[in-house]
Formats: structure tokens, C-alpha cells, sequence
């Protein structure tokens, strides 16, 4: 048996919620150092079972509400205190939202999400149609290339 098996059971067998079996037993008695920390566990459970929980005073509970009271009499304070109102905590997160759209609507150009997953070979197809989708304004102002006849460079393979 190996140090790290008997160790996941130590707690319990510590505690005395189960019995070591004869193989833990044999691998304490031939590791000194499973069979310290056991002991130290022992000694560790033994003083918990000794401790005792000291008791409350008995005017606790009494003192306890009558502070909760107390604090919940005072007058908020502070220039947060109205976001405590469900009204206005909503009203605030409508504005940052409607704030929050018209910045994102205002800039430039968007991006669709598949222009940054799709990562094609310079070269390609794919590639080809990615510059031109990405220079159209460019291409689009370029008269020169409406003048190209480009059918004439195309040779025909029989």
C-alpha cells in the first residue's frame, strides 16, 4: 500500500468512524511517518472532543435585536443610500444600458464574429475574398479597374 491510498482514509480511521484494514495496519507499522501523522491526527480529534462550546450570554439575543433596531430606525446616509430603492437601481441600469448600446452603435464599423474565427492561408480563396470584402470601399472607388478587361488574360486549356 502507498502513502497517498492510506492517507485518504487517515481522517476517518483518525476519528474512529472506521477501522484501519490489515493492509493500512502493516503500512504503519513499517512507515514511521504515516503512522506519526496518524498519531498526531488522534491527538487533534482527542482535544476536539474535550472542547466545549462556550455559552451566550443570555441578554444576547435580546441586545442583538434591539441594535438591528436601532440601525434600521436611522436616517440612510450618504449619496448612495437611494440605491436601495428598487425604482431608481433600475431606472440607473436602463440608462447605462441605453449608454452602453448607443457607444457600441456609434462606432465604425462591426465586425462579424466569423471574420475573427475563420484564419485562412494567405494566397487562398478564402483569403482572396476576405481582402476584397475587407478593402470594398477601396475597390469600389478604384475606376481603373472597371476599365480591365480581364477575360482577355484568361487562356483557354483544351
Amino acid at each position: 500500500m502507498k502513502c497517498d491510498e492510506i492517507r485518504e482514509r487517515m481522517p476517518d480511521v483518525a476519528a474512529g468512524f472506521s477501522q484501519a484494514t490489515a493492509e493500512e495496519s502493516n503500512h504503519l507499522a513499517i512507515c514511521a511517518t504515516c503512522a506519526e501523522q496518524l498519531k498526531s491526527m488522534r491527538a487533534t480529534m482527542a482535544l476536539l472532543d474535550e472542547w466545549q462550546v462556550p455559552e451566550p450570554s443570555p441578554y444576547f439575543d435580546v441586545r442583538l435585536q434591539a441594535k438591528l433596531r436601532e440601525e434600521m430606525a436611522k436616517q440612510p446616509a450618504g449619496w448612495l443610500h437611494w440605491f436601495r430603492r428598487p425604482v431608481l437601481a433600475a431606472a440607473l441600469t436602463v440608462v447605462m444600458g441605453v449608454g452602453i448600446g448607443v457607444i457600441f452603435t456609434r462606432s465604425g464599423h462591426h465586425r462579424h464574429p466569423i471574420d475573427a474565427v475563420v484564419v485562412a492561408p494567405p494566397g487562398s480563396a478564402v483569403s482572396d475574398l476576405q481582402t476584397l470584402d475587407n478593402n470594398h470601399d477601396l475597390y469600389s472607388d478604384f475606376e481603373l479597374l472597371d476599365d480591365l478587361d480581364v477575360q482577355q488574360n484568361v487562356t483557354a486549356n483544351p
